[in-house]
């Protein structure tokens, strides 16, 4: 794969808060329909990157491309591209899920129809049917994290951001995300997400990156990682570099403000 090819494409990319670094040096080239594992500590860096990439953080250094717009000149266009799924959605809570889904398909001029037909499949496939014309408020985390995707594939987006997108489902939902998420990979949607859960990466991921300290120290896919490293898991590899990361004298992004992670 070449970067010209590629959807995202980052060089040098960093961010620092305060004059200390959250993110420093990252190079990624991620392709059309790959589903890209970022894999960390708290702390690492993980969010900050994918706040960058959704133009949500203005880099400190380096370049960024999405589907080949820079990301300081692409700007409305690149973030019409871009489907973003937080740790914490931005949720309404006094509209009913449905009319969350609804409101942000407008914002992106989506016809009624093929609103009413995603939503519909969508609703079913996170198992949010019975909860659909209930109000937010009374929704848990995990159910408004599901909505909030709901609503963001709706939009057929080109790019796919997630911040921990497990966090707060349950087994059964967290199956029928990652089923949901190679299923939007199958049709060419490029998957970026972040998780503490190494199993699910092992599962689904084409490839992973760790990072640690803000850097990224390795990628590649699962098979690659554990015949370099002699590990039969990528729970041992993980490990194997995060400690080693904490004995070095590399930036630390541990404590680098509110928008680390």
């Amino acid at each position: 794969m070449t970067d010209a090819n590629a959807t995202i494409v980052t060089k040098s990319l960093g961010r620092h808060f305060a004059g200390k670094w959250a993110v420093r040096n990252l190079d990624l080239c991620v392709s059309a329909g790959e589903i890209y594992g970022f894999l960390g500590q708290n702390g690492a860096g993980k969010t900050t990157t994918i706040r960058m990439l959704s133009g949500l953080l203005r880099p400190s250094e380096g370049t960024a491309r999405i589907t080949g717009l820079d990301h300081l000149t692409g700007g409305r266009a690149i973030k019409q591209r871009i489907g973003l799924v937080p740790d914490t959605p931005p949720i309404y809570d006094y509209l009913t899920g449905r009319q969350y889904v609804a409101l942000v398909a407008s914002l992106w001029h989506i016809g009624k129809k093929d609103r009413d037909e995603r939503c519909d499949r969508l609703f079913h496939l996170l198992a949010l049917d019975e909860a659909a014309d209930e109000l937010c408020k009374g929704y848990s985390h995990g159910m408004r994290k599901k909505v909030h995707l709901a609503a963001v594939l709706t939009t057929a987006p080109q790019v796919l951001l997630l911040d921990e997108p497990t966090t707060g489902l349950d087994p059964l939902s967290t199956k029928r995300l990652k089923d949901l998420l190679q299923e939007e990979s199958a049709r060419g949607t490029t998957v970026l997400f972040s998780t503490h859960m190494l199993e699910t990466a092992e599962q689904i991921c084409h490839r992973v990156g760790i990072l640690a300290n803000g850097c990224l120290r390795v990628e590649g896919s699962v098979a690659e990682l554990r015949a370099r490293f002699g590990h039969s898991s990528l729970e041992n590899v993980f490990l194997d570099l995060t400690a080693a990361a904490a004995a070095d004298q590399e930036p630390r992004g541990a404590n680098d403000g509110p928008a680390a992670g």
